[in-house]
């Protein structure tokens, strides 16, 4: 089960770093609000399918085909580094991303 209190930080975080015009923080708090509920999600299976930091969480997703197409995107831009912003797909918006991702792993959770 995700630590709501730490979601809830995390997500807050990142809104106020976003207005604040902190887009690097932004994308680090949206990347471990993912991370907490990918762990959530991942203690649920019956075999985890990987271990590892919200980083490693992101490439998975976006890797593994069983993700839908726009959670797989998402993880792909919110994992995307700052420096290949020009050269790969980048998030305009790491909340929004972060958000896809959080909804269907957490819908997936309650099913």
């Amino acid at each position: 089960m995700v630590n709501q209190a730490l979601l809830d930080q995390e997500l807050a975080a990142a809104e106020v770093a976003w207005k604040d015009g902190n887009d690097g923080k932004a994308r680090v708090c949206a990347r471990r609000a993912v991370g907490l509920v990918t762990e959530a999600w991942l203690s649920g299976l019956p075999e985890p399918l990987w271990r590892g930091d919200a980083m490693e969480h992101l490439r998975r997703i976006h890797q593994l085909e069983a993700f839908p197409v726009p959670v797989r995107q998402a993880a792909e831009r919110l994992s995307t580094a700052v420096p290949r912003r020009d050269a790969a797909p980048f998030t305009t918006d790491p909340l929004a991303d972060a958000r896809v991702i959080i909804e269907y792993l957490a819908a997936d959770t309650r099913e």
